[in-house]
């Protein structure tokens, strides 16, 4: 990134610092995978990343199964013999055969009738159920049963058939020895018109844009076509490609704002670049979660999710029970002992986004801040200098909103609206949060005091917002 360039939200990032150079150890990062996709939370050091493959060859150790204890045998029973005691039985048996003898033909007629009307009630039950009938004239009952007001699993997962692609490009880049190597990045992706517009995330696609790299979409069936970039939102992991077909069979998009903890759901994808078409089912764990990732430190509000979201599967669809889009699978939290933790964005976020990088080639109505913003002010010159922890302004654009509200050079910026602000981070996730033309309070400190400012955000132009080339 070059010195004070204006990122899309507004917020720029300066590479130099506020004042004297402070010699801090490097942040090592941790070992890249190559295939991977790997993601940072920026305030706890957490991996968003998709998880490991473990090939069953490897898979060397037998399990451990729970194996109950054994109940103690019983020893058997002395029977006693006594003259006395076989007597009394004799009789008693005499006793009962002569009732029984009166009462007998009763009895049986009617547990008869009574098991005569438990077969009929059987038979019935038998007639009753749906039976499918296969290729070779033998009968089976149905197993697969619909969740209440939507279709069958197997409906779905024909439906992405004709809906889902997979993603893949092949990149060139000069290793540690000089030398050029080539890896593959793969993901997949979903037909959202049918003339074959697509769309993915952006990180799917990031290497193949920066190394002008051919992206490639592949379908259920084995067309592979050359994919055009139309354009991508970095701040928001949206890219939508374009493929010369058409009569495709486009997904259809359900409201995700009618999503609700507990709602069935099921993500179809490409993980590992090999399972192509693999279909996982989980369940809406929690929604408005805000995920920041490694490519985008701007945290993305997405909705979690426990079905298996693996490397690959990054841009394909999570379906609704009824069949419909609500989701596009993006991360996963990928850690020792944790399990069920991805994340996906909202369709209605998604399409909009789509949707304006389509038919303007840039998102509309995005906050534009108008500041640069200097990345290495931190807790350790916050405290070195007796300066709260914030957002440290280094410039200030003429006639932006942030001019207008009165921001200037070396003020600190410690809160937006209701978003506090401990870092440059913290303040373009902020921004984020808004609109163009929003209103709302911002909080600095400035030549040791704080005072409150009122703010309108500009909207982002396509020349400050991601060129689509």
């Amino acid at each position: 990134m070059t010195e004070n360039e204006i990122r899309t939200d507004g917020v720029v990032e300066n590479e130099n610092p506020v004042t004297e150079q402070v010699n801090t150890p490097p942040k090592t990062e941790p070992p890249r995978v190559d295939g991977e996709y790997h993601f940072k939370n920026e305030f706890n050091e957490s991996v968003y990343s998709d998880a490991h493959y473990v090939p069953a060859s490897e898979n060397t150790v037998p399990p451990r199964y729970y194996k109950p204890p054994q109940k103690p045998v019983k020893e058997p029973k002395v029977k006693r013999n006594g003259n006395s005691s076989v007597k009394l039985i004799a009789i008693c048996l005499v006793c009962a055969l002569l009732g029984s003898m009166g009462g007998g033909a009763l009895v049986g007629f009617s547990l008869s009738n009574r098991i005569d009307g438990m077969e009929t009630e059987i038979q019935e039950l038998m007639d009753s159920r749906s039976v499918l009938t296969t290729s070779n004239g033998v009968s089976v009952a149905p197993v697969q049963t619909a969740p209440e007001g939507g279709i069958t699993p197997a409906a779905i997962y024909e439906l992405a058939c004709d809906q889902v692609v997979g993603i893949s490009s092949e990149i060139t880049y000069t290793n540690f020895f000089g030398m050029t190597s080539s890896s593959a990045v793969t993901g997949s992706g979903f037909v959202i018109t049918d003339d074959g517009y697509v769309l993915t995330n952006y990180h799917v696609i990031e290497s193949a844009y920066a190394s002008n790299s051919t992206v490639n979409v592949i379908t259920h069936e084995g067309e592979r076509y050359d994919a055009e970039i139309i354009g991508f939102e970095p701040d928001n992991d949206v890219a939508v490609l374009k493929i010369e077909a058409e009569g495709l069979i486009p997904a259809v998009l359900g409201n995700s704002d009618q999503m609700q903890v507990g709602d069935v759901l099921y993500a179809v994808g490409n993980p590992l670049g090999e399972l192509e078409f693999t279909m996982t089912i989980g369940y809406v764990s929690a929604l408005d979660r805000l995920i920041n990732t490694e490519a985008n430190t701007a945290a993305i509000n997405m909705f979690q999710l426990d079905a298996a979201i693996n490397s690959g599967n990054s841009g394909g669809p999570v379906y609704n029970s009824q069949g419909e889009v609500i989701g596009v699978a993006t991360a996963k939290y990928s850690s020792s002992g944790v399990e069920g933790l991805g994340f996906a964005i909202p369709i209605n976020d998604a399409a909009d986004i789509a949707n304006d990088l389509i038919t303007k080639g840039y998102v509309t109505g995005k906050a534009y801040m108008g500041v640069s913003l200097d990345n290495r002010y931190n807790s350790m010159y916050s405290q070195y200098y007796g300066m709260p922890i914030g957002a440290y302004v280094a410039g200030v654009e003429e006639g932006s909103c942030a001019e207008t509200a009165g921001i200037q050079t070396g003020d600190i910026i410690t809160q937006l609206g209701d978003y506090e602000i401990d870092s440059y981070n913290a303040l373009k996730s902020a921004v984020k949060q808004f609109s163009a033309g929003d209103t709302t309070e911002l909080v600095l400190f400035r030549a040791g005091e704080s005072m409150t400012l009122s703010i309108t955000f500009d909207e982002a132009q396509p020349e400050n917002a991601q060129p689509v080339q």
